[in-house]
């Protein structure tokens, strides 16, 4: 039976302070979550036949919309640094439910952890199959619309998601690329005119060292980039979270 840990309301944990609206500074110090609740989210350990091992599994739905059956879902991807068990610090819940009290249709966030492995497949360990085939099959089991499938991340994540939606064409309705961890010549570019058709939503900061290698992939997509910019931050969460509205905005419009 997998364990499972339930996070909800007023006592789930999260690490960093939630305040109303968001950090707009230049170079925000710390990660700024929106003051909305958390709704149903939880962390769970799934076996994955397509990595091979056991997997911190995460979802989170916007607060009152009950367990999300039926809701679409945004497939999220960590970077390097973080795990999906880092997600209810991040207060992702939190910024879920935001999107809805800001009049967006709701969705149901999940993500799985997926090592560090660019979400490429690595011998018999393939954390990319992990989210076409696996996660896919744990949201059916909780009655999530899985016809409605929109991919988030950020740096490795951001990499990971335009990948997929690249391989897999069909699969996400948008994609939203947080810094994502690209470079002329690597798979995302060489493979970019799959994306043709799907709305792509770009960020970077200014201080950030990726921001002219994200610039040249905007300028490479096969239409203009549906949602993001280039704004006063680096390559962490702080600026992320600065984000992460925008980019829910473009996931809620494609799914509404």
């Amino acid at each position: 039976m997998d364990r499972r840990t339930l996070l909800t309301g007023a006592g789930a944990a999260v690490a960093i302070a939630a305040v109303g609206g968001y950090a707009r500074s230049r170079y925000a110090a710390e990660p700024v979550v929106p003051g909305a609740p958390v709704g149903d989210e939880r962390l769970e350990q799934r076996h994955s036949p397509a990595r091979g091992r056991t997997v911190d599994f995460y979802t989170a739905v916007p607060a009152g919309h009950g367990d999300g059956r039926g809701l679409p879902v945004c497939l999220i991807l960590h970077g390097a640094s973080k795990t999906a068990a880092d997600f209810p610090a991040l207060g992702l819940g939190r910024f879920v439910t935001d999107s809805v009290r800001r009049g967006n249709a709701p969705f149901v966030l999940a993500g799985a952890t997926g090592g560090r492995l660019s979400w490429r497949p690595s011998g018999s360990d393939d954390p990319q199959r992990m989210v076409r085939e696996d996660i896919p099959a744990w949201c059916a089991e909780r009655g999530f619309d899985t016809g409605r499938f929109t991919v988030a991340g950020w740096s490795m994540g951001g990499y990971g998601a335009l990948l997929l939606a690249e391989t897999f064409p069909g699969l996400a309705r948008a994609v939203a690329a947080l810094s994502p961890a690209v470079s002329p010549g690597d798979e995302v570019f060489t493979h970019v005119a799959a994306l043709r058709g799907v709305p792509v939503g770009l960020w970077c900061g200014i201080g950030d060292g990726l921001l002219t290698d994200v610039r040249a992939l905007e300028r490479a997509l096969p239409q203009p980039k549906a949602a993001g910019g280039y704004t006063g931050g680096r390559h962490n969460f702080a600026y992320w979270s600065t984000c992460l509205p925008a980019a829910f905005d473009l996931v809620a419009r494609v799914n509404g």
